[in-house]
């Protein structure tokens, strides 16, 4: 049985040993691999009613070949075996549902809050399989909408940049002469100060390095509707970090909506009615301020174990060794 993820690979440099017949050995004889009750099903389903908790979280991830697998985990476990509740094969939700009612009913019934993103059928998930829990729509998906919105307006202008340097390149190749690039103060193109700012865009004005503040400076002189995003999406950003109470935080989103309104800006509006439709989820991060942050993690630790194997040639035997880690 594993007790942490060690690649027999690891083991050939310091044992001199051949990591992939060890692997194989390890396989064959042994784990208890051979006799696993669920290698029927595992690639399939795998449940594990005993780690159910009060608070749960539900996420997908990707095991090999892009191939998504849906992931319950146990936020009072912290990562450490007895965190895996189910992962099931796909995302389709009257599969992850059958999966889950596997679960005795009682246990399900006591699930008080669950943290998500906002994928219809992770709600439909959580509405039948899990009807007294809080749905908690996760912040960070939240406000990736606008970091999204936002990019988007500076990408569309760096594209314009691009275009204007290339007709000014044209122009100055009909006339045979030599092109020199406009530059601004910090010593940027255009093009450039568009692309190096990028970074900047997702941080809060007060964690600029100088550079970056100078730089921040020429954007928003230079578009101003970069300027409008970003104060936009800053401001969204700052209803999560302080610690409101619910009523409170619902106030101070209905005045980013009228914010957001007065734009006028598509992007925004489009994420601005994404928001409203689900904002009773999104304001229940503020009766625990929980996020899928804890399910994130398990992810990278699927990942980073999938990564030491050097990928997933065998996704039962795979699934076979998380069970055994965190099931």
């Amino acid at each position: 049985m594993d007790t942490f993820p060690i690649p027999a690979q690891s083991l050939e440099q310091h044992y001199h040993i051949d990591g992939s017949q060890l692997e194989r050995h390890y396989r064959e004889h042994l784990s208890d691999f051979k006799s696993w009750e669920a290698a029927d099903h595992a690639q399939e389903w795998l449940v594990f009613p005993d780690n159910t908790g009060s608070r749960l979280s539900i996420d997908e991830t990707s095991l090999s070949n892009g191939e998504l697998y849906t992931i319950v985990t146990n936020k009072a476990a912290k990562g450490k075996k007895g965190v895996l509740v189910a992962i099931v094969e796909g995302t389709a939700s009257e599969k992850i549902i059958a999966a889950l009612e596997k679960i005795p009913e009682e246990k399900r019934y006591q699930v008080e809050e669950i943290t998500l993103d906002m994928a219809e059928s992770m709600h439909k998930i959580v509405r039948r399989c899990f009807p007294n829990a809080r749905r908690v729509i996760d912040r960070f998906h939240v406000q990736k909408l606008a970091y999204d919105a936002l990019q988007e307006m500076r990408i569309a202008h760096r594209w314009d940049a691009i275009n204007e340097e290339t007709d000014a390149m044209e122009e100055a190749k009909l006339a045979s002469e030599k092109y020199i690039p406009q530059t601004l103060e910090n010593g940027d193109t255009k093009k450039q100060l568009l692309a190096r700012s990028r970074y900047l865009l997702f941080k809060s004005a007060d964690k600029w390095t100088e550079k970056q503040k100078h730089r921040a400076k020429l954007i928003f002189e230079l578009y101003p509707d970069i300027k409008e995003g970003y104060s936009i999406t800053h401001s969204l950003r700052m209803i999560f970090s302080k610690n409101s109470i619910k009523d409170a935080a619902r106030l101070n989103l209905a005045r980013w909506y009228n914010k957001v309104a007065d734009t006028e800006f598509k992007a925004f509006n489009t994420i601005a009615a994404t928001v409203y439709e689900h904002h009773e989820e999104i304001l229940n991060f503020f009766v625990n301020r929980s996020t899928n942050a804890s399910a994130e993690s398990f992810n990278a630790k699927i990942k980073a174990f999938r990564a030491s194997l050097r990928g997933v040639t065998d996704v039962k035997f795979f699934l076979f060794r998380v069970a055994n880690i965190w099931g």
